[in-house]
């Protein structure tokens, strides 16, 4: 199954090592005398790179696009003739340097001493790890959430490497999201097994990294579908709080699961480094100003009309903020229900918006869709994903 995806895909995985001529030095002034990024790369690139397209991923997510949005990335890219590619950001846990990886200074893993990183040292590395790969430009920049924080960083930081940015649920953070973030890293380190971040020699928070996963879980979503899905409705799976003590409702159960399934796949050290860089990603701090200003780029923000954590009045009040400092850049409202996982969980309602905003001028690119688009109604219909 592995190989037929491949093949089909046309995928290539690897490491870039940023380190070879001297130590990647962070915002913050840090060192770090090896860093190495974990990549996926579907399809080839062309000789001028007009084809290659990075898809920036969220805040648990890998550089596997396909795994995470399995729909979409063969639908919205022709990975025979177009190119994607994807880095796992420094810090995660998922092939890129970060605290669980040996300091070369002590034979040991980072842990606590892991420097903090940033959205714009993840974007330089990317730059970096680009460069070395031979890729030299950029046709578009995508990603979600925390993605879309970077895909903006890029633009940012180097204006003249895309043409298109697209950020879908993705502006600064406002008091609210900084807050449950705060909450989210204080459940983890009040866990025992947390042991300051140093606790690879041990089973680690797994406690505490399920109660910060279930709080995440509650803004990744909304009202209305919690309240459709669970309501009061007693605990499908186990005893109802009605008629037991020790019972809970649905939407307990829910959330325990997730937290549950979360600590066997992810680093409670990684989870402060996501938090923390969404938390400072302010390019106009960085940038005194004018970060705006240097943007080049033609810019997409979708919002989400159901969002709580990064609200669609948020990313609509960020849109007139780019357009009054002259960048070329249109704003879209996604109606939905799922709440900030729409991205996730509605990848049809993104397609055709993408797909415009991306081959905007292509008219056999256009023609070619439609098609697609037609054969997979007559197969099958809309369908979609879930990540409940």
């Amino acid at each position: 199954m592995a190989t037929e995806i491949t093949a089909r895909l046309h995928l290539v995985q690897g490491n870039v090592s940023l380190t070879e001529n001297g130590p990647f030095v962070l915002q913050n002034g840090r060192k770090l005398t090896e860093v190495s990024l974990r990549y996926a790369c579907y399809g080839e690139p062309n000789a001028d790179c007009s084809n290659v397209t990075l898809v920036c991923h969220a805040f648990s997510g890998t550089s596997r696009v396909d795994q995470w949005w399995p729909e979409l990335l063969p639908a919205l890219f022709d990975l025979d003739h177009e190119c994607v590619l994807c880095f796992n950001v420094i810090g995660s846990c998922y092939g890129s340097t970060s605290a669980s990886s040996l300091d070369p200074a002590t034979g040991k893993p980072y842990g606590s001493t892991f420097p903090i990183t940033t959205v714009r040292d993840w974007v330089r590395a990317q730059k970096l790890a680009l460069e070395q790969l031979g890729i030299t430009h950029l046709k578009a920049i995508l990603g979600p959430s925390l993605g879309g924080m970077q895909a903006l960083q890029w633009a940012v930081e180097y204006p003249e490497w895309a043409e298109r940015v697209v950020a879908m649920g993705a502006t600064r953070l406002n008091a609210l999201g900084l807050g449950l973030n705060h909450l989210q890293r204080e459940a983890i380190r009040l866990d025992p097994e947390f042991k300051g971040g140093d606790y690879y020699d041990g089973p680690g928070p797994r406690a505490g990294l399920a109660v910060a996963r279930g709080i995440a879980m509650t803004t990744y979503k909304s009202s209305e579908l919690f309240q459709a899905r669970h309501g009061r409705k007693p605990d499908r799976k186990g005893k109802s709080p009605f008629e037991h003590e020790d019972g809970r409702f649905d939407i307990e159960g829910y959330l325990n699961y997730q937290g549950n399934i979360f600590w066997q796949r992810f680093d409670a050290n990684t989870y402060f480094a996501m938090t923390k860089a969404m938390d400072l990603f302010d390019p106009q701090m960085d940038w005194k100003g004018e970060a705006w200003r240097r943007v080049q780029a033609k810019v997409l923000l979708l919002g989400i009309s159901s969002d709580w954590l990064f609200p669609d009045s948020d990313v609509k009040a960020f849109a007139d903020e780019l357009l009054a400092d002259g960048v070329a850049c249109r704003y879209q409202s996604i109606e939905s229900a799922h709440g900030h996982d729409a991205f996730l969980a509605e990848p049809d309602s993104l397609l055709g918006l993408l797909h415009e905003f991306l081959h905007e001028g292509d008219a056999q690119a256009g023609e070619d869709f439609r098609s697609a688009a037609a054969e997979k109604v007559a197969v099958g219909g809309k369908h979609g994903i879930s990540v409940v």
